[in-house]
């Protein structure tokens, strides 16, 4: 018996200790990210607020399940298939009294009512009907059917079909040849149709020599007239060639009807992706993506007043600013010239039209396609015309933090929200008389907005107490100051029940990962954890809580990084600075990291005796409109050299060899870590860059032209910006590490680079490829062989 008890205690305290993680390596850090656990995703409430619903996997399955609670329970249940499949979508159009929801299901239109549970399935077709929304006076239900809008009644179910577009060459019907078969007159026809001089001189004579004839043409008139009676007039054909149809909507009397009309470029010449390792044994072909400054579609928005039967176009000629060349043009004394003297419309996006809740006011938005600049429009149905209200210019690009937060909160006042102040805020502009208000200021930014039910309270998410936490706040509609509701330091990713009592919460820190929380909608209120997430081998290890620190760069500015600090540093005293991806990202903050693999191997880092560097660096998200555009025309110009600041930081405060520091990153921060290795070569010793882009002249049109304007108008800036026309500065020791189906990314630019840098003798770097890899890898071999090179790099060269 005592055998089997010590057998029995063994086995127990051998699986206790395989759980616990006590040196961190690259094997145990790469692995499926489910060893950590999985946070709840995809958070939602029920239309009836009695229950939060929700993805997890706290069961290691293949996939992860969808999961409930309600306020009142917090013990999570799975939810049944059953209930799945009479799931009613989050998204949909409430009634004005918010008592009944009208959705799209599985390409059919529903209606529901959340009080009593009734639902009603409103079409069932092979059509998919979609974007459904009540009307003005609520009495229909207006969809799309295809491109086409469609009003269904309530009370009586009747379908009228409220647009006709046509994609034929002409709406207006061919001639026809007046004759039957073989050219046979019609008879009477014939004569009614008499046009010029010669044709009417002898219908007149027919009809004085010819009693039959008279009494033909007396009956061809009294059957038109009998005709006319009958005939049901025939919805008119709108022509629209052969552009694509959005935007379609239904003013709330139901008489005007805007739409967007848009040409996409024909014969563009598109990327290939080449994929190796395929099922069929053969290399495959992806059809890939557009290269920046490639042709692109242009659009054009009309409205349909039906009561006059009558399509006119909305005018943007007038638009103030529509002229306007873009500063850097000045550059290119040539170009300024030309573009001067054609002295074009610049081309513009209408958005779809916004009426207030009585139809008496339409506001459009109008984006420049340059993204140079952003107009809020007043439309005139009446005419198609725009009349001012606001304007937002910014000579690098309009963007940042709550684009597309828009919307009325009366009949006469619409809320949106702009950079103009310098930082994301709400704004407030009367319709009536264009008197403008800023609701919300300061140095921090609206990053979500919701407005209540009663239209009397703004719900936001915003950064008020740090660049890097960010709480749940309401004000008045009229504004004041911002009341802060939740209370736990962190990321709150928040979503307000339907009846405004709940807020289910997303919770996170920056050492422990999402979780779900549930808190009465009153400010300081508890918050309750409903879900544990994390397994007990991720909690055994003791993860840093990374400082949050800022330091100045050589402008002057404040950037804020995250600091790993090693607990026993190693006599080479060595250093790594992680760059984090997308150019418009924050990472220095105190909620968990989207980049936990990375967040992890810097915990490992500095276990091993580094003092590692994660910054915001200029171009980052979260710190405002000067601060994002920083990198205008110039990408690895002030982003780079905040880096660069960051060691020098690292040297004098923490006593950082500066012969012994090395960097790392994906995608952007594949492209500054190849910048640093080429333009300041003496700062780092060891680069490990990871998917990055070479040349920008090979990346994406949305991403690229808004920062460096198109290669062929601004040929300085990509020269400026792209790697390849500087690799011949490379003196340390460069890994770069690509997959080679990379749709965003292309692998072609890790190849063009090495290619360049054999051209130009260089033998201290090196290529690791991965076949089956797309940008964001996903193979956890994948991972653990990429960050294996990088560690092996800075191990070999920043600890010598």
């Amino acid at each position: 018996m005592k055998k089997i008890f010590t057998l029995l205690l063994l086995h127990i305290c051998t699986g206790a200790f395989a759980q616990k993680l006590e040196t961190l390596s690259i094997e145990k850090i790469m692995r499926d990210p489910k060893w950590i656990g999985v946070s709840p995703s995809n958070i939602h409430w029920s239309d009836d607020s009695k229950k939060i619903y929700f993805s997890w996997n706290p069961n290691n399955t293949e996939r992860d399940e969808l999961f409930a609670i309600s306020p009142n329970n917090l013990k999570p249940v799975k939810v049944s298939i059953d209930e799945q499949r009479a799931f009613i979508p989050e998204n949909g159009d409430w009634n004005k009294k918010h008592t009944e929801k009208v959705f799209e299901k599985n390409g059919d239109i529903w209606l529901s009512d959340p009080k009593t549970g009734k639902l009603q399935q409103l079409t069932s077709t092979t059509d998919r009907e979609s974007n459904p929304s009540f009307s003005g006076d609520e009495s229909k239900i207006i969809f799309a059917r295809g491109e086409n809008l469609y009003s269904l009644k309530l009370n009586s179910g009747e379908l009228v079909q409220l647009t006709n577009f046509s994609h034929s060459a002409s709406a207006t019907p061919a001639p026809q040849a007046a004759g039957r078969r073989g050219g046979t007159p019609r008879r009477g026809a014939d004569i009614a149709a008499a046009g010029n001089d010669q044709e009417k001189w002898l219908k007149g004579e027919q009809l004085e020599l010819f009693d039959i004839i008279k009494v033909r043409d007396k009956d061809r008139k009294l059957d038109s007239i009998q005709r006319k009676e009958f005939e049901v007039k025939k919805l008119r054909e709108i022509p629209t060639d052969d552009r694509s149809v959005s935007g379609v909507i239904l003013s709330p009397d139901g008489r005007y009807i805007s739409y967007r009309l848009t040409k996409y470029p024909e014969g563009e010449k598109r990327t290939i992706v080449p994929e190796y390792v395929t099922a069929s044994g053969f290399t495959e072909d992806i059809p890939n993506r557009e290269k920046v400054g490639g042709p692109q579609s242009t659009s054009e928005s009309f409205i349909f007043d039906t009561q006059k039967d009558t399509v006119y176009k909305i005018i943007t000629a007038a638009i103030p600013g529509i002229k306007d060349l873009p500063d850097y043009v000045k550059d290119y004394p040539k170009q300024l010239e030309q573009r001067t003297k054609r002295n074009e419309d610049r081309k513009v996006r209408v958005s779809e039209t916004y009426w207030s809740e009585d139809g008496k006011y339409a506001i459009v938005e109008v984006s420049a396609q340059d993204n140079k600049d952003k107009w809020f429009m007043k439309l005139d149905p009446t005419t198609g015309a725009l009349t001012l209200l606001d304007r937002e210019h910014n000579d690098a690009w309009v963007g940042g933090a709550g684009q597309g937060n828009l919307g009325w909160a009366d009949k006469t006042h619409f809320y949106y929200e702009s950079e103009n102040s310098g930082y994301a805020h709400i704004y407030m502009i009367d319709a009536a008389t264009g008197d403008k208000k800023q609701l919300t200021s300061g140095k921090w930014e609206v990053q979500t907005l919701q407005l209540s039910t009663d239209k009397k309270t703004f719900y936001f998410t915003a950064n008020v107490e740090h660049p890097g936490i960010t709480h749940f706040y309401r004000i008045p509609v009229s504004g004041g100051e911002p009341v802060k509701i939740t209370t736990m330091k962190g990321g709150n990713e928040v979503s307000l029940s339907p009846d405004e009592k709940w807020l289910a919460i997303r919770y996170s820190y920056s050492n422990k990962p999402w979780e779900l929380y549930i808190q009465p909608n009153k400010p300081g209120a508890k918050a309750e954890q409903v879900t544990s997430s994390t397994t007990e081998e991720f909690k055994s290890y003791p993860w840093r809580e990374p400082q949050v620190i800022t330091f100045k760069n050589r402008y002057g500015s404040d950037v804020y990084a995250r600091l790993y600090l090693p607990k026993n540093a190693d006599p080479a005293k060595p250093a790594v600075v992680f760059v984090h991806g997308a150019g418009y990202l924050q990472n220095a903050h105190y909620w968990w990291s989207s980049y936990f693999r990375e967040y992890m191997l810097n915990n490992m880092l500095a276990d091993n005796g580094y003092t590692v560097l994660d910054m915001d660096y200029s171009g980052s998200a979260g710190y405002g409109r000067d601060w994002r555009t920083a990198i205008y025309r110039h990408m690895g110009g002030k982003d780079l050299t905040d880096q660069a600041d960051g060691v020098k930081m690292l040297v004098d405060k923490y006593g950082v060899n500066p012969k012994h520091v090395g960097l790392y990153g994906g995608s952007y921060g594949g492209f500054i870590t190849l910048m640093a290795m080429f333009t300041e070569p003496d700062v780092w010793a060891a680069g490990g860059a990871i998917r990055s882009v070479t040349d920008w002249a090979h990346y994406n049109h949305g991403y690229t032209a808004d920062i460096l304007n198109e290669p062929y108008n601004d040929e300085k800036s990509y020269r400026l910006s792209s790697p390849i026309y500087f690799a011949d500065g490379l003196k340390g020791n460069l890994l770069m590490l690509h997959g080679m189906i990379d749709q965003n990314v292309n692998y072609q630019d890790i190849i063009r680079l090495s290619q360049r840098l054999i051209e130009l003798h260089k033998e201290n770097w090196e290529l690791a490829s991965y076949p089956v890899e797309d940008h964001g890898f996903v193979q956890p071999s994948s991972w653990t062989d990429e960050y294996k090179r990088i560690y092996k790099l800075f191990e070999t060269t920043l600890k010598k």
